[in-house]
């Protein structure tokens, strides 16, 4: 069921392949709750994300450099990463504290989107939402 209660923005993701797309999503652990047949919602971890289908008179999504990526802001960043482990971008996307003040990890996602997944360093282990 869709939360009528969230507030904040939600990414609009481009796919040049709009049903292959949203397994990557459910494999991170968000569920399919509305849409239709070119435009899907995804909801997890307190989370939305919008996913479109690509060209037909919207943009394309390049095959390689995508310029388009998504932050998860979660306390669950480890769970996340370990239901991926495969897709994490190796060495740079690893899971780990950034200098930055977030602990988090880079996840290679359909047509080449960066997803990154975070929560504040100061707040691991708290359990604290913002």
């Amino acid at each position: 069921m869709q939360d009528t209660e969230s507030i904040g923005a939600f990414a609009i993701v481009p796919s040049n392949d709009l049903p292959a797309a949203i397994p990557f999503w459910e494999r991170l652990g968000f569920a399919h709750t509305g849409g239709d047949l070119e435009y899907i919602i995804m909801e997890g971890w307190g989370c939305e994300v919008h996913l479109t289908q690509a060209g037909g008179g919207a943009w394309r999504v390049p095959a390689e450099n995508n310029p388009f990526g998504v932050f998860i802001r979660t306390p669950h960043v480890a769970e996340i990463a370990a239901r991926v482990d495969d897709l994490i971008i190796k060495p740079g996307g690893l899971l780990r504290h950034r200098q930055w003040g977030m602990y988090e990890v880079g996840i290679a996602g359909p047509d080449n989107l960066l997803v990154r997944i975070g929560w504040p360093t100061e707040l691991i282990g708290t359990g604290q939402a913002e």
